[in-house]
């Protein structure tokens, strides 16, 4: 146990590291700020104001990100950028999750850690309004527009998606980070780390439309994240994907976090009013062996900041 405030490089480095040390200024964390030993929660759930530190206790909940990155990774980060709307409007992931997440990969002995989406509307705006481009990139990120030229063709192998064009990036890269944002959705009711990989693939994204959940589930299947982090500090509840009014957003201050994008869509449908199981997509994941959605079965670490 250390015996002076820790400076924030060195919090981040603490729970990168998974390492048990009280967290300074996030020693509010319950246990006097230790990250969690194993045997890890399925499901991490923090509750608090501070996004940045709210992201970095459901970090160490589940034992630090070195059980992710490993020294030299390049890592792919995946918010949802997919509109220009700012964080109030909740159609996009926050920008602090996503830095938090980025600082905690770097702080484990990442190489490179890129952020991106292929956004729906003009990228350059959807990365500046939503603020994840100029948070990322401050605490080193590469937040780079989506290159139309690093999509190539691959073998989806599912039931709805046999092949697609798929962003090179993301499947190259040593890690992949999914970091979601729960809202309202009109076609699918809801978007949380399922439905996020849609911003991975490029084509005629609308085509999927008419077999979204079975889509939906065919890219869970292949994009396999090691970890999610789930931004639920503002929901938005209604007009969603994208959204518009403040007032359309439903502010909760949670963050979650896991291993199983089931489960974390599962957990997000509870915030919308929803029960998992009559979501379609998470119903024929579960099915298909990707996760689970009995939350009721499942080990969850609840944390207030």
């Amino acid at each position: 146990m250390i015996d002076h405030p820790m400076t924030r490089r060195e919090a981040v480095r603490a729970i990168a590291l998974g390492t048990p040390a009280t967290l300074g200024a996030f020693s509010s964390l319950p246990g006097g700020g230790l990250l969690a030993a194993p045997p890890w929660p399925d499901l991490a759930v923090v509750h608090g104001a501070d996004v940045r530190a709210a992201t970095l206790a459901a970090m160490a909940a589940l034992g630090g990100m070195t059980r992710f990155v490993s020294r030299g990774d390049v890592v792919f980060v995946k918010p949802n950028i997919g509109f220009p709307r700012v964080p109030a409007q909740a159609a996009t992931t926050h920008p602090a999750v996503v830095a938090a997440v980025v600082e905690a990969c770097f702080a484990s002995g990442a190489a490179i850690v890129k952020v991106g989406d292929h956004t729906l509307d003009d990228p350059e705006r959807c990365y500046r309004r939503s603020g994840i481009q100029a948070a990322a990139e401050a605490v080193g990120a590469r937040v780079e527009i989506v290159d139309g030229s690093k999509f190539r063709r691959m073998a989806v192998k599912g039931e709805a998606v046999s092949e697609w064009e798929v962003y090179v990036d993301v499947v190259e890269a040593d890690t992949l980070i999914n970091v979601p944002v729960a809202k309202h959705h009109s076609l699918s009711r809801m978007s949380g780390a399922m439905k996020n990989w849609f911003g991975a693939i490029g084509g005629e994204r609308a085509a999927l439309h008419a077999r979204i959940d079975a889509a939906v589930v065919d890219l869970t299947s292949f994009f396999r994240a090691k970890l999610t982090v789930l931004d639920a500090t503002r929901v938005l509840v209604r007009n969603g994907p994208e959204g518009g009014s403040p007032d359309d957003a439903l502010p909760l201050d949670i963050v979650a976090a896991g291993t199983d994008q089931v489960a974390i869509d599962a957990f997000a449908a509870t915030l919308l009013s929803l029960s998992p199981v009559r979501i379609p997509f998470i119903r024929m994941a579960a099915a298909r062996g990707l996760g689970r959605l009995d939350l009721d079965r499942l080990r969850v670490d609840r944390r207030e900041l």
